[in-house]
């Protein structure tokens, strides 16, 4: 998939509608770049939690980032509702990569691009451990 190809809405499978907070923005009147992190972090829980069942306070698997970045278009500020687009760029053995991008809600241009890597561990010791399967079943739904 090229950089141009994942600007666009139609590559994203799972949406999630987010409103900017107050608190969001920084000194120089838009959103800061460390709220983008958080967002991904918002719409892939929220996906693996409603789609794959993960429930994040028992389960003996859970995921944790193993790497992130993000690449940004263009600034927004408070008040504006976006949407967080998210598919799944390869499912390995214990870890997945994710796409995010990061769109105005009612412009369908892309703000911001995310990349982000959960490896499955055990909770326990945090040992790598194969991605349990309805997780993974839930995952090959936006790939």
């Amino acid at each position: 998939m090229t950089d141009s190809e994942l600007k666009k809405r139609e590559f994203y499978y799972y949406f999630l509608d987010i409103q900017t907070r107050w608190m969001d923005n920084d000194v120089y009147g838009h959103i800061n770049n460390v709220i983008y992190y958080s967002y991904f972090d918002t719409v892939i829980n929220r996906y693996l939690i409603e789609v794959g069942g993960l429930d994040i306070q028992n389960s003996p698997v859970i995921g944790v980032t193993a790497e992130t970045r993000c690449q940004f278009f263009e600034s927004v500020s408070y008040p504006e509702e976006l949407q967080a687009g998210l598919r799944v760029k390869k499912i390995g053995n214990s870890s997945v990569v994710y796409n995010i991008g990061i769109f105005q809600k009612n412009l369908g241009h892309m703000l911001a691009a995310g990349y982000f890597v959960h490896v499955f561990v055990n909770r326990s010791n945090n040992q790598p451990i194969s991605i349990p399967y309805k997780i993974r079943e839930a995952l090959n739904k936006i790939i």
